[in-house]
C-alpha cells in the first residue's frame, strides 16, 4: 500500500516528534485517541533511514498507520486500496 504525505501534531518530550497526538488526511483533522501499537525499522543499517511507525485510534474510532521518517523529517500515512462499488 502506498503511503500519503501528511501534517502531524507531536507531543515532545526527550526527543522532538516522540509521538503524534493529531493529524490531519482528507482535509480533515484527526485527533488521536490512543497508539495501539508502535515499532521501528532501519537506522542500525547505515544505508536505510529511521522509520517509526504508530498504529493510532482516533476519537472517532478510526484506525490509521502512520509512519515517521526522521531523515527527512517527514509524516506519511497508509493509504487503504480503494474498494469497488
Amino acid at each position: 500500500m502506498p503511503y500519503e504525505r501528511i501534517e502531524v501534531e507531536c507531543y515532545s518530550g526527550y526527543r522532538a516528534n516522540e509521538r503524534p497526538v493529531a493529524f490531519t488526511f482528507q482535509d480533515r483533522r484527526w485527533q488521536v485517541e490512543e497508539i495501539i501499537d508502535r515499532w521501528y525499522e532501519g537506522e542500525v543499517q547505515s544505508n536505510e533511514p529511521a522509520l517509526d511507525y504508530f498504529k493510532v485510534r482516533t476519537v472517532e474510532g478510526r484506525v490509521f498507520l502512520l509512519r515517521y521518517n526522521s531523515l527527512f523529517d517527514a509524516w506519511a500515512i497508509r493509504v487503504p486500496p480503494k474498494t469497488a462499488h
